[in-house]
């Protein structure tokens, strides 16, 4: 007579269904890894890796400040709320609608330092917050017609965006990255003489993000 020993069994299916799970999840965090490879190698290239002795024109923001959660409205009068803007550079300047001088300056040195990056251009949205009811002059408004301009309530505004101690909001011009983090805030001494020092800043974070962030993603 045949003995069969209970060791002879087949293994118990829950600990091959957990095995396969466990295994599945390692596959999903290895795809994981790759994907996220290029945007973390960028970031250590700006952040921690960048030279010491090439310093940024433009203050670095530490920690960064997530894009918010704001609604606004466009010059027609149609919703739209910040978080929409995420996936370009913003280059962003803050005024009142009546836009005075330093209003239009700022506006000038956005086209400009937009214009002066060729080909990259567009992977760089310029952007005009207006943090009033202040009519836009029909001159001004015209002269926009190529930025994204929303009208935002100032007090949430605040709570993202701010100068430098003693300075206002509207003293500054400021880099917000696409994934929606203010990263940078420009000088208010920032001008069309020391333009091309902002420039560079905008050429060495559009480098170190070149290998993920493309404007057809």
């Amino acid at each position: 007579m045949a003995v069969y020993s209970m060791d002879a069994a087949e293994p118990d299916s829950t600990a091959v269904d957990v095995q396969r799970r466990r295994k599945g999840r390692f596959w999903m965090i290895v795809v994981w890894l790759i994907c996220a490879a290029p945007v973390v190698a960028s970031y250590l290239t700006f952040y921690v890796l960048r030279p010491t002795s090439r310093h940024s024109y433009g203050e670095l923001i530490e920690p960064q400040r997530e894009l918010p959660d704001l609604a606004g409205k466009d010059l027609l009068g149609n919703s739209q709320n910040l978080q929409s803007l995420k996936g370009r550079w913003l280059l962003i300047s803050v005024a009142s609608g009546a836009c005075d001088t330093a209003c239009q300056d700022h506006l000038f040195l956005q086209r400009q330092l937009r214009e002066s990056l060729g080909k990259e251009k567009d992977r760089v949205k310029w952007v005009w917050l207006v943090d009033d009811e202040a009519q836009v002059p029909a001159e001004i408004n015209q002269a926009v017609s190529r930025a994204t301009v929303i009208r935002v309530p100032a007090a949430g505004l605040q709570k993202w965006l701010f100068g430098r101690p003693g300075r206002e909001l509207r003293d500054h011009l400021y880099l917000v990255d696409p994934l929606g983090h203010w990263m940078m805030r420009f000088p208010p001494e920032l001008n069309i003489r020391s333009a091309a020092k902002a420039k560079s800043d905008l050429d060495r974070v559009l480098r170190a993000s070149e290998s993920w962030d493309h404007v057809d993603r």
